[in-house]
C-alpha cells in the first residue's frame, strides 16, 4: 500500500521529472527497436533482391561421356550448347561474317520459365533468334537469312525471327566448375538461339567435343529471409545434388553466388546497426541518468522525511525499486510504441524487436536506480539530508591522470594502424562458408567518442567562467561566476551531454548524406551516366536532340592485349569528361586528365597492371589488337575506377589518338536535364530501335551488387536524424530546465535578499549561453572528427570511397534552430518562474 501511495505522490508532484526520465528510457528503447526492424527488413530485401536478380538458379552441366539420370529439383529445362566456327549474312549486296560463336538449343517454354534470361527486342521468339550484339555485327533484322558454319559439317542456313538481349550472358556462358580466375573474361559476341528441335537437327552430327548439355534449374524460393541462412540452405542443396549425381554433373550455383554477396551486405547492415545504434543508446541512457540525478537533492529530502515518520531502510529500498520499475516499464512501452509507429510508417511493418524492452529495463536499472538507491540507504534526518554539500576539493581520478587524452591517443593510434594495413571490416575467409566482422575496427571510433566526451567534460569544468559570462552579465560577472562555479559539475554534465548529442546528430547526418551521395556515384559508375547508349549508329548531335537530354559524352571502347592479358581499352576526351578524384591515384582527377591531354599517346592503367608489368611513369606500353597490330603508348598515371569498366584491369587513353591508331566502337554517356533517366531511356529505345543497347542509372541501382548501395536507407535515415534532433533538444533544453527547477529555492532566496528579475535573468542566460556555446563548438568538432573516422572505417560500404564528406547543411541548420529554441524555451520558462513571489515558491518547496 505504501508503495502505491508513494508512486501516486510521485505521479502527482513529480510528473515532469518522471516523464523526462521515462523519455530518456523510451529513446534508449525506440532507436534499437526501430533499427532492429530495419535490419530484419533490409535482410529480407537483400534476399528477395538476390533471388530476383538471378535468371537461372542452377546450371547443372553434364560431364563429357556421362549421363545425368538424377531428377532435378524444382523446375528444370534441358539446354544444349554448340561451338561453331562463325556466322555469315548477306545484306544489301554486302557479305558480313563473324568469328567463332555459340548456338543454343532452347526447349519449349524456356523463356516463360526463366524470363530474366531472354528479353525480346524485335520480331517474335518462335524461331531462330540472334543476340543483340550478333545482330548488330551482321546488320541482321527479323526475316534475314544467316548461314551457320558448323564444325565438321556443311554450312546450314536459318531465317531469323527475332532479336533478343541476354541480360545474364556472363552466367549463361560460364565455365561450370571452374574457379573464378579461370572463367571467360567476357561472354561470346556471336550467339544464335534455336528451338530445341532445330538445334538437334543441325548439331546432333557435330563432334562431341564441340557440344555440351546443361540443365537449367529454378529451385523452390521459400528460403530464410536472412541472406546468410538462405546461402547455407541453397549451397547445401547444391552439394546434395552433386553428391547424388556421383560425378555425372557439376552444379553452377548462380543463386548461391548472389546470396554470398548479399550475406556480406547483411553483415554491413549489422555493422551499421552497431555504429549508429550503440552511441544513441548510450546517450539516451546518460540522459535518463542525468535527469534522475538532477532531482537527487529533492529526493534525498523526501526520503529523509519518510525516515522521520518511521520508514525503514528496506522500505525506502522498495520505494526506490518501485520508482525505477515505473520509469523503466513506462519508458520501454513508450519506446516500443514509437518504434512500432515508425516501422509501420517507414518499413511497412509494425514488428519490433522485443529484446529492446529488456534493454530499456536494463538501462533503467543502470541509470535510474544508482542515483535513487544510495539516498535511500544513507538518509537519516531532514536536516542532514538538506545540508548543503560543497564541491569536492579533489578532481576525479580520470581527470587527474588524463584518461581522456589517453583514450584519444589510443583512438588515433588504432585508426592509423588499421588504415595503414588496409583492413577490411567484413572478412571473407577463403574456403569458409561463414563471414565475420573485424570488430577491432570499432575500437577507434569507440575510443574517440569516449575520449571526446571526457575531454569536453574537462574543458567545461575548467573554463574561465568569469571571462566567459562577462559579455552577458557586465558588473554582475563576479557574482554570476561565483554561482556558476558552485554549479560547475552539473553545468559540465549538461554541456557534455548536449555536445555529444550534437556530435551524434552531425556525424549521423554527414554519414547518411555521404552514403546517399555514394550510392548515386556507385550506380553511375556501374552504368556510366544517367543513361548509357551503345551499339548504335546515331550521332552525338542526334542523341543531344532527344527531349530530356542535357549532355552527351562520347566514349570509345574496345579490347587490347597488354602482354598476354586482354583488357578493356577506353578512349576519352580529357577536356570534357568528368571524373571523381577517387577514380585516380597519384593526384587529383583534373591533374591526371591534364597530363593525358598534354600527351596524345598517354595511357592510364590500373594499379594491378602497374604491379604485374613493373611499369614506371614514362615507360612505353605496346598494346596489341586482336588481329596482331601493335600500337605504342606511354604510361602516364594510375586509374582505379572508370564508368562501365571492370574492377580489376582496364586502360584509358585519348580518344583522338585511339581513333587514329585503333578505331573502336563508341558508347555515349548521357546526362539528363532533371528528367527521370528511366523515362529518357524509354524514349531513346523507341527512337534507336532494337539493336541499340540503352541502360539507365535507376535500373543499375536496383541490380548493383557492391556493398549496401542496393539497400534503401531512406527510412533508416529518417529515424536516425529525427532521433538525433529529439536527443539534441532534450539534452540541451530539458537538462537545463530541470537544473533550473532544482535551483528555484536559490532564486527565491535571492529575490528575498533584494535581487531584481533582471539580475536573476543574468544568472539564467549566462548558464544558457555557456551550455549552448559549449554544445555547438565542441559538438561540431567532435562530430566532424567522428564523421571522418566513420566514413574511413566503413569504407567497404562506399564503392568508390567519397572524394569528400557530404555535409547536409539544411539538416544542420534545423538542428541549430531546434537547439537554440530549446535553450531559449528553458531559459524563458526559468526567468518567468523566477518572477513568482518568493514566499510562494518557498512554501511550495
Amino acid at each position: 500500500m505504501l508503495i502505491l501511495i508513494w508512486l501516486r505522490g510521485l505521479l502527482a508532484r513529480r510528473t515532469g521529472r518522471l516523464a523526462a526520465a521515462a523519455a530518456g528510457i523510451a529513446l534508449a528503447v525506440a532507436l534499437p527497436a526501430a533499427l532492429g526492424a530495419f535490419l530484419a527488413t533490409a535482410k529480407a530485401t537483400m534476399t528477395a533482391r538476390s533471388i530476383q536478380r538471378v535468371a537461372v538458379d542452377w546450371q547443372v552441366e553434364q560431364q563429357p561421356g556421362q549421363t545425368v539420370s538424377v531428377p532435378m529439383p524444382g523446375t528444370s529445362k534441358r539446354m544444349s550448347f554448340a561451338r561453331i566456327d562463325g556466322l555469315e549474312s548477306r545484306q544489301a549486296g554486302q557479305t558480313l561474317t563473324t568469328g567463332a560463336g555459340q548456338v543454343l538449343g532452347l526447349p519449349a517454354g524456356y523463356a516463360a520459365t526463366f524470363p530474366g534470361e531472354l528479353r525480346l527486342l524485335a520480331g517474335n521468339a518462335n524461331g531462330p533468334l540472334l543476340a543483340q550484339q550478333t545482330a548488330a555485327n551482321l546488320h541482321a533484322q527479323p526475316g534475314a537469312k544467316v548461314t551457320v558454319r558448323r564444325p565438321g559439317l556443311p554450312d546450314a542456313e536459318v531465317t531469323v525471327t527475332g532479336v533478343v538481349e541476354l541480360p545474364a550472358a556472363d552466367s549463361l556462358f560460364q565455365r561450370v566448375g571452374a574457379p573464378p580466375g579461370a572463367q571467360p573474361q567476357a561472354p561470346p559476341d556471336n550467339v544464335l538461339l534455336l528451338p530445341e528441335g532445330d538445334w538437334h537437327r543441325l548439331f546432333d552430327g557435330v563432334p562431341r567435343d564441340r557440344v555440351r548439355t546443361q540443365f537449367h534449374v529454378r529451385i523452390d524460393h521459400r528460403l530464410p529471409s536472412d541472406p546468410a541462412a538462405a546461402y547455407t540452405a541453397v549451397t547445401g542443396q547444391a552439394r546434395n545434388l552433386e553428391e547424388r549425381m556421383a560425378g555425372s554433373g557439376l552444379v553452377g550455383d548462380n543463386l548461391g553466388a548472389a546470396l554470398d554477396a548479399a550475406r556480406e551486405d547483411a553483415l554491413y547492415s549489422q555493422v551499421l546497426f552497431l555504429f549508429l545504434g550503440a552511441p544513441a543508446v548510450v546517450l539516451a541512457a546518460l540522459l535518463a541518468g542525468l535527469v534522475t540525478r538532477a532531482g537527487a537533492p529533492r529526493r534525498t529530502a523526501d526520503q529523509a522525511l519518510l525516515r522521520t515518520r518511521g520508514a525503514s531502510r528496506s522500505t525506502l529500498v522498495r520505494l526506490a525499486l518501485a520508482e525505477t520499475a515505473l520509469v523503466g516499464v513506462t519508458g520501454a512501452l513508450a519506446g516500443l510504441g514509437l518504434a512500432a509507429l515508425a516501422g509501420r510508417a517507414l518499413f511497412g511493418s509494425a514488428n519490433v524487436s522485443w529484446w529492446a524492452a529488456a534493454l530499456g529495463l536494463l538501462v533503467a536499472a543502470v541509470t535510474v536506480l544508482p542515483p535513487v538507491l544510495p539516498a535511500a540507504l544513507r538518509a537519516t534526518t531532514v536536516a542532514a539530508a538538506r545540508r548543503p554539500v560543497g564541491a569536492a576539493r579533489r578532481s576525479p581520478a580520470w581527470l587527474r591522470y588524463g584518461l581522456d587524452l589517453w583514450l584519444l591517443a589510443g583512438s588515433a593510434v588504432i585508426f592509423w594502424i588499421t588504415s595503414k594495413n588496409g583492413y577490411q571490416l567484413v572478412l571473407v575467409p577463403e574456403g569458409l562458408p561463414q563471414l565475420s566482422v573485424d570488430y577491432w575496427a570499432f575500437a577507434g571510433p569507440a575510443l574517440l567518442w569516449t575520449g571526446a566526451g571526457l575531454l569536453i567534460w574537462r574543458l567545461t569544468r575548467t573554463m574561465p567562467i568569469t571571462w566567459a559570462v562577462r559579455p552577458l552579465t557586465g558588473g554582475l560577472a563576479g557574482t554570476v561566476s561565483a554561482m556558476l562555479t558552485r554549479q560547475r559539475a552539473p553545468l559540465a554534465r549538461t554541456a557534455t551531454l548536449a555536445a555529444l548529442a550534437v556530435a551524434f546528430a552531425v556525424s549521423t547526418s554527414v554519414f547518411d548524406t555521404t552514403y546517399r551521395q555514394q550510392a548515386q556515384v556507385d550506380a553511375e559508375l556501374t552504368n556510366g551516366a544517367d543513361v548509357t547508349v551503345s551499339q548504335t549508329t546515331a550521332t552525338q548531335g542526334q542523341l543531344a536532340a532527344v527531349p530530356g537530354v542535357a549532355r552527351v559524352e562520347p566514349l570509345q571502347h574496345r579490347f587490347a592485349y597488354v602482354g598476354s592479358d586482354l583488357q578493356d581499352l577506353y578512349g576519352i576526351r580529357p577536356s570534357t569528361v568528368r571524373l571523381h578524384d577517387a577514380y585516380v591515384s597519384g593526384g587529383t582527377a583534373r591533374e591526371i586528365l591534364d597530363r593525358l591531354a598534354r600527351q596524345p599517346d598517354a595511357l592510364l592503367v590500373s594499379q594491378e597492371t602497374v604491379n604485374d608489368f613493373q611499369l614506371h611513369l614514362g615507360d612505353q606500353v605496346r598494346l596489341r589488337t586482336e588481329n596482331g597490330r601493335t600500337v605504342p603508348f606511354h604510361y602516364a598515371g594510375v586509374i582505379t575506377e572508370f564508368p562501365t569498366a571492370p574492377r580489376d584491369s582496364f586502360l584509358v587513353a585519348n580518344a583522338s589518338y585511339l581513333a587514329r591508331t585503333m578505331p573502336a566502337d563508341t558508347t555515349y554517356l548521357i546526362s539528363t536535364d532533371g528528367t527521370r533517366p528511366s523515362q529518357v531511356a524509354v524514349d531513346l529505345r523507341g527512337r534507336l530501335g532494337p539493336t541499340a543497347k540503352v541502360t539507365d542509372v535507376e535500373t543499375s541501382r536496383q541490380v548493383v551488387g557492391s556493398s549496401l548501395t542496393a539497400v534503401d536507407l531512406a527510412g533508416l535515415t529518417t529515424i536516425e536524424l529525427g532521433y538525433a534532433l529529439a536527443l539534441a533538444a532534450l539534452a540541451t533544453g530539458l537538462l537545463l530546465a530541470l537544473g533550473f527547477a532544482e535551483r528555484r529555492r536559490t532564486y527565491a532566496l535571492a529575490r528575498v535578499l533584494g535581487a531584481t528579475p533582471r539580475q536573476l535573468g543574468s544568472f539564467v542566460w549566462a548558464e544558457v549561453a555557456l551550455v549552448g556555446v559549449a554544445a555547438a563548438v565542441f559538438g561540431a568538432l567532435c562530430g566532424w572528427a567522428l564523421s571522418r573516422m566513420l566514413v574511413a572505417v566503413l569504407s567497404g560500404v562506399f564503392d568508390p570511397p567519397p572524394d569528400a564528406l557530404a555535409v547536409p547543411w539544411a539538416y544542420l541548420a534545423v538542428l541549430a534552430v531546434l537547439g537554440v529554441a530549446a535553450l531559449l524555451a528553458a531559459g524563458a520558462a526559468t526567468v518567468r518562474a523566477a518572477r513568482r513571489p518568493p514566499l510562494t515558491v518557498l512554501r511550495d518547496l
